[in-house]
């Protein structure tokens, strides 16, 4: 038959199940048996079983069987997935600095140190030295924080959505969120700022309209049932043209008049003034602080470069009953989180240092002529190869990690063409090979954008496409 089929095994399913082999037969096959060191007997037989189910499943759909050794090579395949580190290191050609689907910011190298040296053994997560006695896991990044932010105190749980369900459930559980109608956010992985209101209990009271939303909208809607006032900071769009907002001040004095909490999910989490490389104004957590707010809430693996982590700062008092809620025992963060935090943080003591030693921040701030420089070495290098166009075109990077949205950063992008191969076969043989590289396709070329490379990514970047174009 023309589509591989047997008529006869179509007709009579068990026929075309005899000769599969039993499971104790391949378990001795000598491209197998050697693996069972690695993967353990039983791994062994569950890979051969998995193998031989897959052959059976294919033979009862009226395809013709395969060879004893194809069903030795699917069991290889499986034993190598199980062996193989599913999450692994990436070169990110993309030139998206903060890219979520690849582990948004890079940590420094202080924060690789501190969280190696604390994974490596035992630490003092929740022990004061001093007296010997218990502390709190929270105090390790509590001095840091305040210091650089001016808040009165600080407190960290695992994630900046953990960060507004535990401030929502705090302060407004059973009772009504203020929240302006175009700040009513979703961002990636579908989060929705409604449904996390929802889950914790609050209820959502909406104010003003898509475009616009005055100080008498809020006060208007403030009244018995009201928790909170809540500023959802829009970093991952903009709203343009016949617009209107709340300034935050107006807001703080606005919820100290009427005994509410003033709140911002600002996101970000950015701590220096980045408009000195050519960046529109980005509010810092620094400035909505200083604006009144009784509490703001960050991500830390965003602008601040450090892990994924949410940091809650504000009024001692409120940060207090945060901590106290029942909820934060599943939110608290683990010591590696709270190791690279914290020495994400120091670097911060000095900003013009932060902006060198903290990757995400450095890559943003990289120089034009550095980026022409890289991408002609690359170029250079990968034109030494045969079997590819190379050329260096000008481009865009993008900040990303829903932050400054529609931001583009000039850069020099280097474009590569392959003789023989199609350019989604040739991105996808880099995502798989060994290291990974991801890089993107536009206007018929795979682009490579050196602004999240480093100079020690070349080498094996090279390596990765000559193993690839063999």
């Amino acid at each position: 038959m023309t589509d591989g089929r047997d008529a006869d095994a179509t007709a009579l399913p068990g026929l075309a199940l005899r000769g599969l082999p039993a499971v104790g037969k391949l378990v001795t096959h000598p491209q197998l048996a050697p693996l069972a060191g690695a993967i353990g007997p039983a791994g062994l037989r569950w890979a051969i079983r998995e193998a031989i189910q897959a052959e059976r499943a294919r033979r009862l759909t009226g395809l013709l069987p395969q060879a004893e050794q194809d069903l030795v090579d699917d069991a290889l395949r499986r034993i190598d997935s199980l062996l193989r580190p599913r999450l692994r290191p990436v070169i990110n050609a993309t030139g998206v600095v903060i890219n979520t689907n690849l582990g948004r910011s890079p940590l420094p190298p202080a924060a690789v140190a501190q969280l190696t040296a604390v994974a490596a053994g035992y630490c003092n997560l929740e022990m004061e030295l001093d007296s010997g006695q218990r502390g709190s896991r929270h105090s390790h990044i509590a001095s840091l924080a305040t210091h650089l932010t001016g808040a009165e105190a600080a407190l960290v749980v695992n994630n900046c959505a953990a960060a507004v369900l535990l401030l929502t459930d705090t302060f407004a559980r059973g009772r009504e969120v203020v929240v302006s109608r175009g700040q009513l956010i979703e961002i990636g992985g579908s989060f929705r700022l409604p449904e996390v209101l929802e889950a914790s209990g609050a209820r959502l009271r909406e104010v003003g309209t898509t475009n616009k939303t005055y100080l008498s909208d809020y006060a208007r809607a403030i009244g018995p049932e009201t928790g909170m006032l809540l500023i959802s900071h829009t970093s991952n769009y903009r709203i343009l043209g016949f617009t209107a907002e709340v300034e935050r001040a107006s807001l703080a004095a606005l919820a100290r008049e009427t005994g509410v909490v003033a709140a911002e999910d600002l996101g970000s989490g950015l701590l220096v003034d980045l408009t000195r490389f050519g960046l529109p104004p980005e509010p810092t957590v620094q400035q909505s602080l200083a604006a009144g707010l009784d509490l703001v809430v960050v991500s830390t693996d965003k602008l601040m470069g450090g892990p994924q982590a949410g940091l809650v700062l504000g009024r001692a008092e409120l940060v207090a009953r945060m901590r106290a809620n029942p909820l934060m025992r599943a939110l608290r963060p683990d010591k590696l989180a709270l190791a690279a935090l914290e020495a994400t943080l120091r670097q911060y003591l000095q900003p013009d240092e932060a902006l060198r030693t903290i990757p995400t921040l450095s890559m943003i701030a990289r120089p034009p002529e550095e980026l022409a420089r890289m991408a002609q070495r690359l170029a250079a290098q990968l034109s030494q190869l045969s079997g590819l166009d190379v050329q260096v075109v000008p481009g865009h990077s993008a900040v990303g990690g829903g932050t400054l949205p529609g931001v583009e950063l000039p850069t020099e992008l280097v474009a590569v063409r392959a003789h023989e191969r199609a350019l989604d076969q040739l991105a996808r043989a880099l995502r798989l090979g060994e290291p990974s590289v991801v890089a993107r396709i536009a206007e018929e070329r795979l682009l490579l954008d050196p602004r999240t490379l480093a100079w020690s990514d070349f080498e094996p970047l090279v390596m990765a496409f000559q193993r690839v174009l063999v």
